[in-house]
């Protein structure tokens, strides 16, 4: 007998897109787990909101920093924990303490004391602060950022020139993480409820690109300027980035579902041209993802796209641009079926994280895969819009072709550590199969607009989307997640005949696994739930006639003889009269 993965080619082509995975490991160490937990030292304050201040020195390769973090107290609390990586010095923390344990009024700014452990700064204030009250704390500091290898998956601080020679510099940090350049609480769960402002130094022949709105540039008077930018939502720390360079600027207003949105464009001197027509897909897309995802969640802020010195990401309104104006991945299409190739891949993935990922954060990155499962499958909602449903699923089956099923997509808990970048393809899989097992893309649809009504800039966990997803199928959906996001094998569907009647059962699976699913016998379509335990199939089957399941299932086949058929029957119903009571 053989066993054949349905649509999943024996190539598998390595995949590296454009979020930045944590290297894999299996034993953790502190450090992880003060990185990606959730501590009392910083369980018991909230981010209100970053003002970050970089001055770069490109010849240097360092930079002199002043992040304001404003914060709200939970519950009472002395000590802090912020994460600024090494080699970063900090030169001094200077907190705003009103007096409110004597006069209520009168504010002191004492410098706090703090030490090192790592990447952490372990900082001390002199009195125990109550609940319920905000406060801004100033940290001053300086050095040479560790500097990106290969961004934006081995990412940092990145120097580069542009092709003119000019100075060409950004930040790429997700999964290393925003204190690798800033100051702040590096963790996921914990975005600034009012926002961020960012304020670039740079030489006043170069442009300074920041998240959100261009607030002013001040003229320093020492041949540099200083660019403010303010975001007004709330932001994931790695989102917030300075772009920096020979710009220039072009862009257009975007009628979209609550009103005008602005869309602003950054690309380096001489682009302009090879921008306005690849950037001409950005209000195809926007309307595509508004009518399936909702509102885009930052009017407010508007829409930019920047050319950077690497690949992409999905800086929050300020995507990271770096595809080289062509269509697909860097001139590949991921899927392999020629639809990857009438897009830019870039454009519609990164921006499609502005809903799945910037909107709708996951509380801990390892259950990252609900920010590329679903914006992947933003891809194939794209081609959709683009080129028809049909075409859609192809791009569907097609991505299969890049899972390797080497780790479950959900990683472990506490340690700041992503589970598989199998997160990608086979996330936008079990998206498509939830589709699938609702079997009404009205339903799907709303389901969709939904997730981003109900969680807008709001934090999330897998647990949380997978409920949300069975409270809307009659199916129990639990086994379907088990299996396809905490397990790496792929359900093969095993099929056989006797006396004229198919029999069905999923094998390779977790105990007690159903799943339903659409199969073709003689031409006629069967939709059936289907266990780990053999059953009949409605209708009569011939010999000759085999059983196709259907293209929109990630799963494997396997045809069984008529005599293990028997066999196995025999030994299920054995093993039923003795579980009876």
């Amino acid at each position: 007998m053989t066993l054949r993965l349905y649509h999943l080619p024996l190539l598998l082509i390595p995949l590296g897109l454009c979020g930045q995975l944590g290297s894999e490991q299996d034993v953790f160490t502190r450090a992880d787990t003060l990185r990606g937990s959730i501590d009392p030292e910083r369980a018991w304050w909230n981010v209100l909101h970053y003002d970050v201040r970089v001055r770069p020195d490109f010849t240097a390769r360092s930079i002199t920093g002043h992040t304001t973090i404003t914060f709200e107290t939970l519950t009472t609390g002395r000590r802090m924990r912020i994460d600024l990586q090494q080699p970063l010095i900090v030169d001094s923390i200077v907190a705003e303490i009103s007096t409110f344990w004597d006069t209520g009024g009168s504010y002191s700014t004492p410098k706090l004391a703090f030490s090192h452990e790592g990447d952490v700064l372990w900082v001390d204030f002199p009195k125990e602060l109550p609940a319920d009250i905000r406060m801004p704390v100033h940290i001053h500091y300086h050095g040479v950022p560790r500097a990106a290898k290969s961004p934006p998956w081995d990412g940092g601080w990145i120097w580069k020139t542009d092709p003119t020679g000019a100075p060409w510099m950004s930040v790429a940090c997700q999964g290393l993480g925003a204190s690798v350049w800033y100051p702040c609480k590096d963790h996921q769960s914990d975005e600034p409820d009012h926002g961020a402002s960012l304020r670039i130094t740079v030489p006043d022949s170069l442009q300074a690109i920041g998240n959100g709105r261009l607030k002013g540039v001040i003229d320093n008077d020492d041949g540099t300027h200083t660019w403010h930018w303010d975001v007004s939502s709330p932001i994931n720390t790695y989102n917030l980035v300075p772009y920096i360079g020979r710009y220039i600027h072009f862009g257009e207003v975007y009628q979209g579902v609550e009103g005008p949105l602005d869309l602003d464009y950054w690309v380096l001197a001489g682009k302009e041209e090879k921008a306005r027509r690849q950037f001409a897909q950005v209000p195809v897309m926007l309307a595509c993802f508004e009518d399936w995802f909702g509102p885009f969640p930052f009017y407010a802020d508007g829409y930019k796209l920047v050319e950077s010195p690497h690949l992409g990401m999905e800086h929050q309104s300020a995507i990271a641009y770096g595809n080289h104006y062509v269509n697909g991945y860097m001139g590949q299409d991921l899927s392999g079926t020629g639809h990857g190739l009438h897009w830019d891949y870039i454009i519609i993935h990164e921006s499609g994280h502005e809903w799945f990922g910037n909107n709708i954060t996951t509380a801990d990155i390892a259950d990252m895969w609900v920010h590329e499962g679903f914006t992947m499958y933003s891809e194939a909602i794209y081609v959709e819009c683009t080129r028809g449903k049909a075409a859609a699923e192809e791009y569907v089956v097609g991505i299969r072709r890049n899972i390797r099923n080497d780790r479950p997509l959900i990683g472990p808990y506490g340690v700041n550590q992503e589970g598989s970048g199998d997160m990608y393809p086979k996330g936008a899989n079990v998206v498509h199969m939830v589709r699938r097992i609702m079997d009404d893309d009205t339903a799907f649809m709303d389901m969709l607009r939904g997730m981003n009504r109900d969680h807008r800039h709001a934090i999330v966990t897998s647990a949380m989307f997978e409920s949300y997803m069975d409270d809307r199928v009659a199916t129990d959906l639990r086994p379907f997640f088990d299996q396809y996001l905490r397990d790496v094998r792929v359900p093969i569907l095993r099929w056989s005949q006797n006396k004229g009647r198919a029999y069905v059962r999923w094998d390779n699976t977790i105990e007690g696994f159903t799943m339903p699913l659409t199969f073709r016998i003689a031409g006629q379509d069967i939709r059936m739930e289907i266990s780990d335990r053999w059953r009949a199939v409605e209708g009569r089957m011939r010999r000759r006639d085999r059983v196709v399941p259907d293209a929109g299932w990630y799963i494997g086949v396997e045809p069984v003889t008529r005599k293990s058929l028997r066999k196995e029957i025999a030994i299920q119903a054995k093993r039923i009269a003795n579980v009876r009571p």
